[in-house]
């Protein structure tokens, strides 16, 4: 069975970045047909960004809790001095309405540059076609995993250490050698009086288990004589950072499409900021594609894949004074390489820099993983 009204857009999959780029495009007047296997299904993750990753268009009150400069622990307490916000989940996908939208329940079995086949066999046809369905769980791709608690403000303070966030807590108070595969405290606010704790594996392949990382983080916790009740909401996340690559002439968008950054797993305000990209190519009626991907920001993804086989490689040891020296370059190094998808010169920069200051053994992994 065929749909015979093809749209100008047809979006697959309505997780935060599929949903961003249909309620854009039906934004932008364009006719915007949208399929997920539970479209209503919320989403409960915590999502966050620098403040100068948003676009414009994303209203403030979207905005759960905004931190004027997370600190870093590598060998000490660093600043970084870059606002940081978290972003208020349900208030985000409300915002994200897809009322323009036809919005078909259903799992899409095939893509192609014309359409999408449903695995009930109905058949959907636009000018367009993005493939937004996310990276499929394979512990053959590098992962990141996460398990976090969130707790009242006051009860989350001493393991914050009067500051307001830490971005990345490398100290090893959860319980590691140094040659153990690293993991993290990421420690932010959530809003309504509320933060989250939460012990981060940044990488691996396969990636730390969430019965692993619990131990660490309540391991950690107690050490900082944080006291939980056990009726705390958790937190578990696993996903992939690679992409994976798509059918051709249909556009990959989001994590599906390469747009998750592959050493830090931050991929949403990528998609919100890329976005009307996508969509000004399809009412010029030129190649999405070529928008999203330019020579720079090929290059770019290139470099930053390398820093993932780096990443890959560190054992506990070996990331502290790896983020010791990342954490010590100015903020603009540090920004060039976490955001944006075109300073293919200021990545370049960074990196070298990074290279030239690292300790010996760590300059070697380096080399090593770009064999």
């Amino acid at each position: 069975m065929t749909d015979h009204s093809p749209a100008d857009v047809l979006v697959a999959g309505l997780g935060p970045a599929g949903r961003a780029l249909a309620f854009r495009a039906a934004a932008a007047g364009l006719a915007v047909t949208a399929v997920d296997v539970r479209p209503q299904r919320r989403w409960t993750a915590t999502y966050a960004a620098w403040a100068d990753e948003l676009p414009a268009w994303l209203p403030e009150d979207v905005v759960a809790a905004h931190v004027g400069a997370p600190a870093a622990w590598t060998r000490g307490s660093r600043v970084v001095e870059r606002p940081y916000q978290v972003l208020d989940t349900a208030r985000l996908q409300n915002f994200l309405d897809l009322e323009a939208v036809t919005v078909v329940t259903g799992r899409a079995r095939d893509l192609d540059e014309h359409g999408v086949t449903l695995e009930d066999g109905r058949r959907l046809r636009a000018r367009c076609v993005v493939d937004a369905r996310g990276v499929p769980a394979d512990p053959q791709r590098a992962q990141q995993t996460a398990f976090g608690v969130i707790v009242d403000d006051a009860t989350a303070a001493p393991a914050l250490d009067g500051q307001d966030a830490w971005f990345m807590d490398w100290r090893r108070d959860n319980g590691t050698a140094p040659g153990d595969i690293p993991s993290f405290l990421y420690a932010v606010p959530v809003g309504d009086g509320h933060t989250i704790l939460e012990e981060t594996c940044l990488v691996g392949r396969p990636a730390l288990g969430l019965a692993e990382l619990e131990r660490r983080l309540y391991a950690r916790l107690t050490a900082r004589g944080v006291r939980t009740t056990g009726e705390e909401r958790i937190e578990r996340v696993r996903f992939a950072v690679e992409g994976v690559a798509t059918a051709p002439g249909v556009i990959g968008f989001g994590a599906r499409g390469g747009l998750m950054h592959p050493a830090t797993g931050y991929a949403v305000a990528t998609a919100l900021s890329s976005a009307d990209a996508v969509v000004d190519a399809v009412r010029r009626g030129t190649d999405p594609q070529r928008v999203l991907w330019s020579a720079s920001s090929r290059s770019v993804a290139t470099m930053r894949q390398m820093g993932l086989r780096v990443l890959l490689r560190l054992d506990a040891g070996g990331a502290i004074d790896f983020f010791d020296a990342f954490f010590d370059m100015p903020v603009a190094r540090q920004r060039a390489y976490l955001s944006g998808r075109e300073d293919a010169i200021g990545v370049a920069a960074a990196m070298w820099r990074l290279f030239r200051v690292l300790p010996p053994s760590l300059r070697g992994t380096i080399l090593r993983s770009l064999h």
